[in-house]
């Protein structure tokens, strides 16, 4: 049977960043991300409901987001489902679920641009290409 975990989410922050590095140096943020779903209920009243995940950012794409990211920034997450638990300090066992980005993408407006006029002379707004932040699954785990 074949498998696929590939998760795809827009929200916006809700702190800022927590950066920490590893005993071997590699730079590791979580981020806390609301994404908000709109639905009408069985009487059509619209409801909203909020999913909070956590996304674990890694290397230098860790290292960028904290720099720029902030409580609040808007910004899109591609990247895989991950399990890990753990034993507490009260010797509970604990368990989470959440993202492992394989990409980061800022979603924070553009400074105004003026309209720009094509060839053909039709007046048309500049394109406003995000960066993808990316590094394949070899880097990341050779650290």
């Amino acid at each position: 049977m074949a498998n696929f975990n590939k998760v795809i989410l827009i929200g916006n922050l809700t702190k800022d960043p927590e950066l920490r590095y590893t005993p071997q140096g590699t730079a590791v943020v979580n981020l806390r991300l609301a994404v908000n779903t709109r639905f009408r209920d069985k009487t059509q009243e619209l409801k909203e409901e909020t999913c909070f995940v956590t996304v674990v950012v890694w290397n230098k794409q860790a290292e960028t987001s904290n720099q720029y990211l902030h409580k609040g920034s808007p910004v899109m997450i591609e990247g895989r489902l991950q399990s890990r638990s753990w034993e507490d300090s009260s010797g509970q066992k604990r368990s989470v679920l959440e993202v492992r980005a394989d990409r980061v993408q800022f979603l924070g407006k553009a400074p105004a641009k003026e309209l720009s006029e094509s060839p053909e002379g039709q007046l048309s707004e500049p394109s406003t290409e995000a960066t993808w932040l990316e590094e394949s699954e070899d880097k990341s785990n050779a650290s």
